[in-house]
């Protein structure tokens, strides 16, 4: 295989996608047929990772491990967990656009670089996508909004194109595909290479598909609808998604760039309501391994061998990190990255290398460490120890039989803890949902 040049990057992330959801990662048929034909395709003929997770089991934070591609603890704005609508017009929660960014380090480096979808980093003015390295920018500054009346939690119209407030009609998946499209074919008439960020909000609630417009309640209330929303509907919005995903790939071949473009694909986190995290327990909001376990799949034929398969540890920063070295692009030496390169894994699957990843979670007073086989964990003050290619489940608590290596875990947790700033005391959890209306899990 010979070595490739430098690719053009396309970088899709789903929303609340559980870890069983795709057809490649054990998810069963709808009643409509293969829920993810386009995307179980793509891991047939590229690179499925069975053990990666998300940087944080909740929107925001990830969203800014993957802008950095540095632990997103180290910056005020993700202390929230998430962002929401009440911090518009805050000037200290969102990214800072002094801050060096994927886009802006691809963009440096000479690549085009364009979002589509869901932002979440922080309100107009003091923060936004054109600000942290995007040329363009086409979706919402929020976290959630309605599918066909592109309405936020508090009833505001939130679409976007570029600074400016857009109005688009139709259903918001397929809006943010059909750009994408229109992105590729544009940069595919020019010579530099192009960096595109496509965040979906599928299959982020409100539950609605293509067959709902007119029908569901156009009101900022069905943002919550905890009376509504079913399995098929949820499978439906994945597969609107997946669709969108095979409109993409077919512009990519079309303008004859599909090999040497790396497309990855993942979840900002586990799953939620109607999500299929098995074997995994928990879902989003959780340190469990069903709140930050996801799908991750990589297709770059120029360097990546049809039907491959990784073990590789990884979380989101990497990815980012990944994606700085496949186009030679530097990282700012006063922002050292805490994102490490798969290259090496992509080109040869046999490749593995110790990958120990941390995380903490204001919300439950949540601690994890996953460093090999093994897996700490502490939620509400009670610790626990698994062994996870044995107990996926978690289930197995292995505290009391091994309390030197319970110590150890904790003690390594504790010293990389200590090199993070401390959660804020004026940080907030926001679960979207009440907790007495989030089901028990």
């Amino acid at each position: 295989m010979n070595k490739p040049k430098r690719p053009n990057i396309i970088f899709i992330v789903a929303d609340d996608l559980g870890f069983a959801d795709l057809g490649c990662y054990g998810g069963r048929d709808a009643s409509f047929g293969p829920v993810s034909p386009v995307l179980d395709g793509l891991a047939a003929r590229g690179m499925r990772f069975t053990d990666g997770y998300s940087n944080s089991p909740v929107c925001s934070p990830t969203r800014f491990a993957l802008m950095t591609a540095r632990y997103q603890y180290r910056l005020r704005g993700a202390a929230e967990e998430p962002i929401n609508s009440k911090s518009r017009g805050s000037a200290t929660l969102g990214l800072p656009p002094e801050h060096p960014t994927l886009p802006s380090l691809l963009r440096k480096a000479g690549y085009r670089t364009a979002l589509v979808g869901k932002w979440h980093l922080g309100y107009p003015p003091a923060f936004g996508p054109l600000q942290s390295g995007y040329e363009e920018f086409f979706g919402p500054l929020s976290g959630g909004v309605d599918y066909f009346t592109h309405c936020d939690s508090r009833g505001t119209h939130d679409l976007y194109e570029g600074d400016e407030e857009t109005v688009a009609e139709g259903y918001l998946t397929d809006l943010f595909s059909h750009r994408a499209v229109d992105y590729i074919e544009r940069m595919s008439a020019q010579p530099d290479p192009f960096f595109l960020c496509l965040t979906y909000t599928a299959p982020h609630w409100p539950w609605e598909t293509r067959e709902d417009a007119g029908i569901a309640p156009q009101v900022a209330d069905n943002l919550f609808h905890l009376d509504g929303g079913n399995v098929d509907t949820y499978r439906r919005m994945i597969h609107h998604m997946d669709e969108g995903i095979g409109w993409i790939m077919a512009a990519l071949q079309k303008a004859g760039i599909a090999d040497d473009t790396l497309v990855v694909f993942t979840s900002d986190n586990g799953g939620e309501r109607f999500s299929d995290n098995w074997p995994l327990v928990g879902g989003k909001m959780d340190l469990t391994e069903g709140g930050i376990r996801v799908p991750w799949i990589a297709h770059w034929p120029a360097a990546i061998h049809a039907g491959s398969e990784s073990a590789q540890h990884c979380m989101t920063m990497d990815w980012s990190a990944t994606m700085l070295d496949v186009a030679g692009a530097a990282a700012d030496p006063a922002y050292p990255l805490d994102g490490v390169s798969l290259l090496p894994v992509l080109r040869d699957p046999a490749q593995a290398f110790a990958r120990p990843m941390h995380w903490r979670m204001n919300h439950r007073d949540q601690r994890a460490l996953r460093d090999g086989d093994w897996k700490y964990l502490q939620v509400d003050g009670n610790e626990y120890l698994f062994n996870i290619p044995a107990d996926a489940r978690e289930r197995a608590n292995r505290a009391k039989r091994e309390p030197g290596r319970l110590a150890a875990m904790r003690a390594d947790w504790l010293a990389w803890n200590a090199t993070m700033p401390p959660i804020p005391a004026d940080a907030t959890v926001s679960l979207g949902y009440s907790a007495k209306d989030m089901p028990q899990r």
